[in-house]
This record gives C-alpha cells, sequence and structure tokens, in this order.
C-alpha cells in the first residue's frame, strides 16, 4: 500500500531533542524515548517508566520528516507561531475528534451553546484548508484549539502548548470510517483528488464490503487513508511527557462528566459548580447531533444527507454483527504485535495509558 510520501525534514535527525544535552538525566530519558519507539514498531513489548521519576529537563518529540497524501501535508506546521496556551487535539481519525473539540470548545467557551467548533478549531494540516486558515488562527484572541491527525514525529511538538489524544478500539475506528467513507458525497472526493498539489493516488469510493473494508485497512495499516499503526504508536511513545494526555473514547462513553473534568485539569481551565451541567449537555451525542451544523466539519456539506451524517451513533461495537471470532482475535493478535501488549490493551479497553 502507498501510504503516503515521507520525506526527512531537513536539518532534523532524530525524533526527540532535549533542553539540555549535557545534562546526563535528560540523555538517559532521550533514550529510553527513542528505545521505547524503536520497540514499538518492532511490535515488542513497550518500554515502561514506572520506576523513574520525571526529571526537570524534559526530553521533547521532535519532527524528524513530512508527510503527504491525499489528505494531509505535513509542513503546514513547520512555520506555525505557536501560542502557550494552545490545545492541540491528535487521533488517528474517526476516534472521537470532533468530540474532544467539542468538549475543549465549551470548557474554554464556559458553555456557550452558539460556539461553532468546526469554525474556530481547523484540521491545520489537512492540504485542502483555505489559504487564510493560519491568518484566522492569528486573528484569534481565544484560546485557540487546533486538531491534527499526524504522527507525533511528523508533527511540529511545542513544549508550552497541551496535546490531547483521542484513541479508539481500531473495530471501532473502522466503523465509523466507513460511514464517513460511504457517505462522502461529490464535494469531498472533488476537493481531496483534484486540488493542485496532491501527492500520491486519489482516493477512491469504499468496498461496498464492510468486512472486506476492515480486512484491507488492517492488512494494509490503514489503506486507503494513512498509517493506523505508527499513528497511535508514535503517540503512545509520548504519553509520559507533561504537556500530553491520552484520552479514550470508550471512557468518554463510560462517564463523560468526569473524563471533561479530568481534560479541564489537564488543560487548568476551572469550571463553576453552577455551569457543568450544561457544558456536560453539550457535549453529549445527543445534543451535538440536534447542533451538527456548528459542530461537523464544513457544516456537514461533504457528506450525503449533511451534518446529521457525520455525526453518526457514537456507539461501540457495531462490528459485532459482522466479525467471526476469528476475525476479532486475528485483529487483537495483529494490534499486540503492531503496538505491543500495554499499548494494545490500551487501544482495547481505555485501560492502562
Amino acid at each position: 500500500m502507498w501510504s503516503g510520501t515521507i520525506a526527512p525534514a531537513a536539518g532534523r535527525s532524530s525524533f526527540l531533542q532535549t533542553r539540555s544535552a549535557e545534562a546526563p538525566i535528560v540523555a538517559d530519558r532521550t533514550a529510553l524515548y527513542l528505545r521505547r519507539q524503536s520497540e514499538q514498531r518492532l511490535g515488542r513489548h513497550p518500554l515502561t517508566t514506572d520506576t523513574l521519576s520525571r526529571p526537570a529537563q524534559t526530553a521533547w518529540p521532535k519532527k524528524t520528516r513530512e508527510l503527504f497524501n491525499h489528505h494531509m501535508d505535513s509542513t503546514v506546521w513547520n512555520d506555525f507561531a505557536f501560542r502557550d496556551d494552545d490545545v492541540i487535539v491528535g487521533t488517528y481519525a474517526k476516534s472521537g475528534t470532533t468530540w474532544t473539540q467539542q468538549i475543549v470548545g465549551q470548557l474554554v467557551f464556559q458553555g456557550d451553546p452558539d460556539v461553532s467548533i468546526h469554525e474556530i478549531s481547523p484540521w491545520l494540516d489537512l492540504r485542502i484548508m483555505p489559504p487564510d486558515t493560519k491568518a484566522k488562527l492569528e486573528a484569534q484572541t481565544h484560546r485557540r484549539i487546533i486538531k491534527t491527525h499526524l504522527p507525533l514525529d511528523a508533527l511540529v511538538f511545542s513544549p508550552k502548548a497541551k496535546y490531547l489524544y483521542i484513541a479508539r478500539d481500531g473495530r471501532d475506528v473502522v466503523w465509523s470510517m466507513y460511514n464517513h467513507h460511504a457517505n462522502a458525497n461529490s464535494l469531498w472526493y472533488d476537493a481531496l483528488n483534484n486540488t493542485p498539489g496532491r501527492v500520491g493516488p486519489p482516493i477512491e469510493r469504499p468496498d461496498p464490503d464492510i468486512r472486506r473494508y476492515f480486512k484491507t485497512f488492517m492488512e494494509k495499516d490503514g489503506h486507503p487513508f494513512w498509517s493506523f499503526w505508527e499513528n497511535i504508536s508514535t503517540w503512545w511513545a509520548a504519553r509520559d511527557l507533561p504537556n500530553v494526555k491520552l484520552v479514550h473514547f470508550a471512557n468518554l462513553k463510560l462517564d463523560l462528566e468526569g473524563e471533561m473534568q479530568a481534560i479541564a485539569d489537564f488543560l487548568g481551565i476551572d469550571v463553576p459548580a453552577s455551569k457543568w451541567p450544561t457544558i456536560v449537555e453539550h457535549c453529549t451525542f445527543d445534543w451535538m447531533k440536534e447542533h451538527a451544523v456548528n459542530v461537523a466539519p464544513l457544516g456537514g456539506a461533504i457528506f450525503e444527507g449533511g451534518a446529521e451524517t457525520f455525526i453518526n451513533k457514537g456507539t461501540n461495537g457495531r462490528w459485532r454483527d459482522v466479525l467471526s471470532a476469528q476475525d476479532c482475535a486475528w485483529y487483537e493478535a495483529l494490534a499486540e504485535e503492531k503496538l505491543g501488549r500495554d499499548c494494545a490493551q490500551w487501544l482495547k479497553t481505555g485501560h492502562g495509558a
């Protein structure tokens, strides 16, 4: 499978950079992260840092490559002017991205029902974004919320910004992706395939057989989109960084208010107790579907059926009616091979990060 053109980032030779190369503790930390990433790429059991206290100086992720395909252009981040309070919402895709953007937006704006998250929180590395996207972000005076679907080693990383990475069982990702792909309209295909600058082949209509679609996606590592396994593993490797928080779709479903409180704490946002019920209500799937035009990308214009199609069911486990026990065992073994046992377990359950 063609998975995008990967180009080395000029002048960057390692995934992680340190604030002080002379400090042995930082060098040790760098080696740990490099080993962790290497082990996960080889599908080995990931290293842990349970016995290590966090050093005063931290090894930060460093961009080592560029990623291009019908959707993405990672170079857009190379000259991005970060602010210290920026919030970056990252996911593979179809993992709770829009949900988390809505959560952060409601926290930042303290429950304002009129906030149009798709307008203020752009997918910056989407190659077909309007050319004035950065200028609009620069003009924002509120706390900014920016979306990415890049693996961490193709993203410029700010030590001051806060990063929320949301993941979901791969089977649920594919089922949600299939709904997204199957309901995309001609405007979606035309924009992705015919906007000048596309690298690699165009994206085609999906296989009508969802089980085959699932098998192809997993066997060809995210086909026809971008690598699934490396996206998960690069963010998992950075889970101990002080400005990175891993979030799981299943936990949001299980305890939305509790997870939102944890996100608010991570972002340093104080919410008066009187506003919590309204903020939580605005982040439920029922409310978001009712107000989908303010939530869905482009107000849903690129999907058959509009914004309500994009805000689909918000449920997990729909694959259980299609995949056999053998299919599931195959997927779970593949996940462990690609990610290591701990990361694969977290991806499946939301536990262990």
